[in-house]
């Protein structure tokens, strides 16, 4: 292949890690979850509230988003929904993590863009399994862009008679 497709996946035996934004507005719930994730190999990115987790997101883009519901200056809800609405963030996976369990909540959630749900407390290997998926599939879909436009590139510097059949 070019070298514009470098190998970015890694092999069977090697852990999926990203680049993970946790966003909540209580200093104890965002070291708890960092520290659910220390050993998966993951960077970890912090924010307090919904407008930084906004400017993270945007001058970061990380490759998941664990986003609190109840914060103060936006909610999770809405930056959600702004993360969906912005080009350069909507493809970033979010997964809200909140103490709010009612049914009501998480089909709010669902309707605001997010990936996945977790409720309050997290139990570990839940969180880091969830966070594993949602990562890996952010690599598989970042991967099938640039093979799209690998294969556009190269469809387009074809002329008409250099094609055999």
């Amino acid at each position: 292949m070019s070298d514009q497709l470098s190998d970015t996946m890694p092999g069977p035996d090697q852990p999926v890690t990203g680049r993970i934004l946790i966003a909540d507005d209580l200093q104890q719930n965002r070291e708890l979850l960092e520290a659910y994730l220390a050993d998966e190999g993951h960077e970890i990115l912090m924010a307090a509230d919904g407008r930084e987790t906004l400017d993270v997101a945007l001058q970061q883009q990380p490759d998941l988003v664990l986003l609190d519901i109840m914060m103060p200056k936006l909610s999770g809800y809405e930056v959600c929904q702004r993360l969906r609405q912005d080009p350069r963030t909507k493809d970033i996976p979010v997964l809200m993590v909140t103490a709010l369990k009612e049914m009501g909540d998480i089909e709010k959630a669902v309707a605001a863009g997010a990936d996945d749900f977790l409720t309050k407390p997290v139990h570990r290997i839940e969180l880091q399994t969830r966070v594993r998926s949602l990562v890996r599939v952010r690599h598989l879909k970042s991967e099938r862009d640039r093979l799209l436009a690998y294969i556009a590139e190269v469809e387009s510097s074809l002329t008409p008679g250099s094609v055999r059949r």
